[in-house]
């Protein structure tokens, strides 16, 4: 049994998942189908990565033949910003259920705070580059997913990419009926997120870390940046305990009890990224890991750092 948190609805969700950004369709069916062999249990997804239709295809290939039910699995999608709008939720929410061929999702979460003017458009821009924003307020988009959960299309919902204030907002709200179950956020050892952690940790709101290698096949990423996965401090403990650089970089969330999302459509470093059970890296480990913090994101998320809801510009 893969170890898991347990999340404030009650739910444990596998403290290990597998990510599917940027894993294209004709790759990402066989990938959700190598994960479920290999024992994930957990697949996390999204509207904006356009291949729902073809994760849903491999969930069903494994329930089909009998590798799994549908509740040994944990399956996340994400609300897009161009569905804000309250009216628009459900309707969002029901389309990816269709895409999954399901009945429900464990988790849904608000994918960015920032809601963006509604249409075809993923990412509707400005002359100046910048995300149009549908002048919705993220409460009111969370009263509408909160009604999501009361009409068992989702058991539970959290938020992704929000600051501590943003967080704090909901929590705050007159009225709330659920809290948010898990925040997703750009989470490495260069960019350790202690506050956002804690603060979460104290409010009952597990963490969920993305690009835990540094996101090294980011369509932006340039040859200058610092790369985790070449960082001789990583490597060196790799090497110590006879495992990957990437292991180590997963493990590291784990002994946080920091769910984390691994992607990869490669069946050996799918199954390679699960390895990460059979081994504890030690306190000094950590502190090193923990050192390397330089506050670097490879998601600065450019594209709205004018919107009201940009939820970068605070501490944490």
């Amino acid at each position: 049994m893969i170890p898991a948190v347990t999340l404030n609805n009650g739910a444990n969700m596998p403290i290990l998942g597998l990510g599917t950004w940027r894993a294209d369709p004709g790759k990402v069916t066989e990938a959700v189908k190598v994960a479920i062999s290999a024992g994930y249990r957990h697949i996390d997804g999204a509207y904006v990565y356009q291949n729902e239709e073809e994760v849903g295809a491999g969930i069903h290939t494994m329930i089909d033949q009998g590798v799994v039910k549908r509740d040994d699995l944990f399956i996340v999608s994400k609300l897009w910003c161009c569905f804000h709008l309250p009216s628009l939720v459900r309707k969002a929410c029901e389309k990816t259920l269709r895409d999954l061929k399901l009945d429900y999702v464990d988790l849904y979460l608000m994918h960015f705070p920032m809601g963006t003017k509604p249409g075809d458009e993923l990412f509707p821009l400005d002359q100046d580059g910048q995300v149009i924003s549908d002048d919705s307020n993220f409460l009111d988009t969370w009263k509408a997913m909160e009604e999501l959960v009361d009409a068992g299309l989702v058991k539970a919902i959290g938020i992704s990419n929000f600051n501590k204030d943003q967080t704090e907002a909901i929590l705050n709200m007159p009225g709330l009926k659920y809290k948010p179950a898990t925040n997703q956020i750009e989470c490495h050892p260069y960019l350790i997120q202690e506050k956002l952690i804690s603060y979460s940790h104290s409010k009952g709101i597990s963490v969920t870390a993305y690009s835990p290698l540094g996101s090294p096949d980011r369509p932006w990423a340039s040859s200058e940046e610092p790369s985790l996965l070449e960082e001789p401090k990583i490597k060196a403990i790799a090497n110590k305990y006879n495992k990957t650089a990437a292991q180590v970089l997963i493990r590291f969330h784990i002994q946080r009890n920091v769910i984390v999302i691994a992607k990869s459509v490669t069946p050996h470093r799918i199954k390679e990224n699960f390895q990460v059970f059979d081994f504890a890296l030690s306190e000094d480990d950590m502190k090193v890991m923990l050192s390397l913090n330089k506050n670097w994101r490879g998601f600065p998320l450019e594209w709205a750092s004018k919107h009201k809801d940009f939820p970068l510009n605070s501490e944490y």
